[in-house]
């Protein structure tokens, strides 16, 4: 089959198109045949290996994993033993290993139906950054209806759900982005919208905040908080430093949040076939849709994550196979 590889760390030019062989189902495990696969900022810390931290969990000197990708969507073609969910021919979106291939392994429990309503490059923009979004506006963030909502990246992969997702939890939400998105993050529900390229933040408190931009200080986030508001950090792309680069924000929030009044959350998100569920359902009935910023061919692998690296997509990237 065909799928992109790299034989180690750096840059976008690591990735190349090469034969590999097809992976066999274990215990557990699906097999997908690849229709599309999600990009997304954690593919490319992922390929560069940064920060190092990275590196302890999937390879110190090379990735462990010689395929990229973890968004998919496809059509299942065989099951390992124990698995009972799915049978051949059953269209499905999820997470795998190695999705910027022909076919890839998918682990059952994260996997779940396509929804009915999405074709198949629709759906594989939605299972990382949609649970991601999920789990800062439900898990971390605990949004309850007609509390006030701050989305920061309001335009990007994760920013575009999580201001659905607080729309339809019943929050009042304001979203920053660039001037070019403005008109999108309205007609996800976005009562009000901020150009930060203007204003910055409101001079307003909110009860929760989900910064998914990682390039303000937690001393200008908290002011915005009420006295008991939540703060939600996704992910950490505001430093250079090869160690840590933006993470060490979130350590540093895990350290003071016993210490100050408003609650200063580093998400950790989970994939789950649940989730997916729960996604599936709100998309069913309208009330979430992906947001597309392009996409690109499988072989095309390279641009389209220097692309996400740029950090100005709106919504999500896809692979098509």
């Amino acid at each position: 089959m065909k799928a992109i590889v790299q034989d180690r760390y750096g840059p976008a030019e690591v990735l190349r198109l090469a034969e590999v062989d097809v992976p066999t189902a274990g215990p557990g495990q699906v097999l997908v045949r690849v229709h599309a696969a999600g990009v997304d900022p954690g593919v490319w810390h992922l390929m560069t290996g940064l920060p190092y931290a990275v590196r302890l969990g999937y390879g110190l000197r090379r990735p462990r994993h010689r395929v990229p990708g973890l968004d998919l969507s496809g059509v299942v073609t065989a099951v390992g033993t124990g698995v009972t969910a799915f049978a051949p021919g059953d269209e499905v979106y999820g997470t795998g290993a190695g999705s910027f291939a022909e076919y890839a392994l998918a682990p059952a429990d994260r996997l779940a139906r396509k929804p009915a309503n999405l074709d198949f490059v629709q759906a594989a923009a939605v299972p990382v950054s949609g649970q991601t979004a999920l789990a800062a506006v439900r898990d971390a963030g605990r949004l309850r209806a007609g509390q006030r909502v701050l989305v920061i990246g309001a335009g990007g992969g994760v920013g575009s759900y999580a201001v659905q997702l607080a729309v339809a939890a019943g929050g009042r939400v304001t979203g920053v982005c660039g001037p070019a998105k403005l008109d999108l993050v309205r007609s996800l529900g976005a009562g009000e919208v901020v150009d930060y390229t203007r204003d910055d933040l409101p001079d307003q408190r909110y009860d929760l905040v989900i910064d998914t931009a990682g390039n303000r200080p937690l001393s200008r986030l908290r002011r915005v908080l009420t006295p008991t508001g939540t703060l939600v950090l996704v992910g950490g792309e505001a430093s250079d430093g090869r160690w840590l680069q933006g993470f060490d924000r979130q350590l540093r929030a895990l350290a003071l949040s016993p210490f100050v009044g408003p609650r200063l959350v580093p998400l950790v998100s989970k994939e789950s076939s649940a989730n997916l569920a729960v996604l599936a359902e709100l998309i069913e009935a309208g009330r979430v849709r992906p947001v597309l910023d392009r996409t690109f061919a499988l072989a095309e692998a390279s641009d389209a994550i220097r692309h996400v690296a740029g950090g100005h997509a709106t919504g999500k990237v896809v692979l098509t196979m």
